[in-house]
């Protein structure tokens, strides 16, 4: 949900869609920041005999703003190739892989990794770097956290880089939610459309439980991605903030050939998928701009201003759970703009808002995944991050076990109007709305350290 399967178009083209994304002030190495772009969504783990992979056609791209205008400051290009090693074999992997150079591996990939600047200045920061392989089981893939370990690349400026297959640490209800926005702790409140189908309230179930994504995980100096190359340690700084998106792209022809999987692609690349804020295409944009919106820049978001300002589920709230939400329920026909929304995905938390904290990049209305780099990370933290005090979660950056979820639900249900408007009272069922998961449902757990994301799933163990 968070951007899987998202568009229409993109949909059809799993290898370029980006899924999730986040940006966080590293608790591992606190003068850094972890940068996650995740792709390939909803891997069923037993996916044999070509395992996923990312594409060797497709560019894939992290993005910085440093100076608030939407625009790429500074980008991370990762572009990977394919070798197989002997094309004469249906065979993933003939015996055990137990190095990351293993012979009995037969389709391998490998990346360069690349910084570009608006400048125009391009810096290649590794090259030949290994991909892990996929998880397959016990035989094929007997110690799978060793060849994961062994793929995290250390690089010069003390940077380190990751790419391959992840447990995907991202949990929603997705079967729930888009069965006509059903919640099911609440379901008993909905409207049922008047089929009195449910009788009691069940907890949520996780859709993405036992699937793996395809990550980009690179960990970087803040001084690298600051203006100016600075290191802010006041929060109320404006050089401390950070905006964060990826793209991916695809050449602009393709002349498919006799011999499948050879075709020439030519012409500029083209993108066709992007994600800052999660949720944002996903649930905000309507249907007949989702593809456009994947098209753009965020430069250009003013255009899409309008479904954050009034956004489609809010209305949809009080008409899905009659008399739960009757104080959204006037804030909708009184025709006022989501000014809380707008700042939190369009231009970041000015300061004054939430005491002791901002996250503002200024008038260019982008969807952006906004990080104050200033806000240490935290001891004890929260997964509903800035909503419940703590600033070092989302929607400051998003860490990979914040409950994005919920907390988009929640402000969406009017909990953080009151932040622009101190005479709006939120109903009480705006503080509770959730589809009813936390990281517990994620069964893979968390790294503490680089990549965090979780040891991607076998197929043996996880045949569904």
């Amino acid at each position: 949900m968070s951007s899987h399967r998202e568009a229409p178009e993109i949909s059809k083209d799993p290898v370029a869609d980006s899924t999730d994304l986040y940006a966080f002030v590293s608790p591992d190495a606190a003068e850094t920041v972890t940068l996650i772009a995740n792709y390939l969504p909803l891997q069923g783990a037993a996916g044999g005999p070509n395992f996923f992979e990312f594409g060797d056609d497709v560019r894939y791209e992290i993005h910085i703003d440093n100076d608030g205008d939407g625009r790429a400051d500074i980008t991370y290009r990762f572009a990977f190739t394919t070798t197989v090693v002997n094309p004469d074999t249906f065979l993933y992997n003939t015996a055990p892989i137990t190095s990351l150079d293993s012979p009995a591996w037969n389709r391998r990939q490998s990346y360069t990794l690349t910084r570009l600047t608006a400048d125009g200045r391009e810096t290649v920061l590794g090259r030949d770097l290994t991909c892990p392989p996929c998880n397959i089981g016990p035989l094929s893939t007997p110690d799978y956290p060793s060849l994961a370990s062994a793929a995290v690349h250390q690089l010069d400026g003390g940077r380190q880089v990751f790419a391959g297959q992840r447990a995907e640490g991202f949990y929603v209800d997705l079967g729930s939610i888009f069965d006509l926005g059903n919640l099911r702790p609440f379901q008993t409140l909905h409207n049922q459309f008047g089929m009195s189908v449910f009788t009691q309230n069940d907890p949520g179930v996780n859709t993405t439980k036992q699937l793996n994504v395809h990550s980009l995980a690179l960990q970087v100096p803040i001084t690298e991605l600051t203006k100016d190359g600075c290191r802010p340690s006041d929060v109320t700084d404006p050089r401390a903030t950070i905006g964060v998106w990826t793209t991916a792209g695809r050449r602009q022809a393709q002349v498919r050939h006799g011999d499948p999987g050879h075709g020439t692609h030519s012409g500029p690349f083209v993108q066709v998928s992007r994600l800052g804020n999660p949720l944002f295409n996903e649930v905000l944009v309507p249907m007949g701009k989702k593809d456009l919106w994947n098209s753009q820049p965020p430069s250009d978001d003013k255009n899409f201003a309008a479904y954050v300002a009034n956004p489609e589920l809010a209305g949809l709230l009080p008409v899905l759970y009659p008399g739960v939400f009757p104080n959204l329920d006037a804030l909708n026909k009184s025709g006022k703009p989501r000014a809380d929304l707008l700042a939190i995905l369009l231009t970041g938390i000015p300061a004054g808002i939430v005491p002791g904290f901002q996250n503002f990049t200024g008038d260019t209305q982008a969807d952006l995944l906004r990080l104050n780099v200033a806000v240490p990370p935290s001891s004890s933290p929260n997964i509903l991050g800035l909503v419940a005090g703590d600033a070092a979660g989302f929607p400051n950056g998003r860490r990979v076990f914040d409950d994005v979820v919920t907390v988009e639900l929640r402000a969406i249900a009017g909990l953080t109007f009151p932040l622009v408007d101190p005479s709006f009272t939120p109903d009480a069922a705006a503080g509770q709305i959730t589809d009813g998961l936390t990281p517990a449902d994620v069964q893979n757990p968390y790294l503490t350290t680089f990549p965090f994301l979780g040891v991607p799933y076998d197929g043996y163990h996880n045949p569904s």
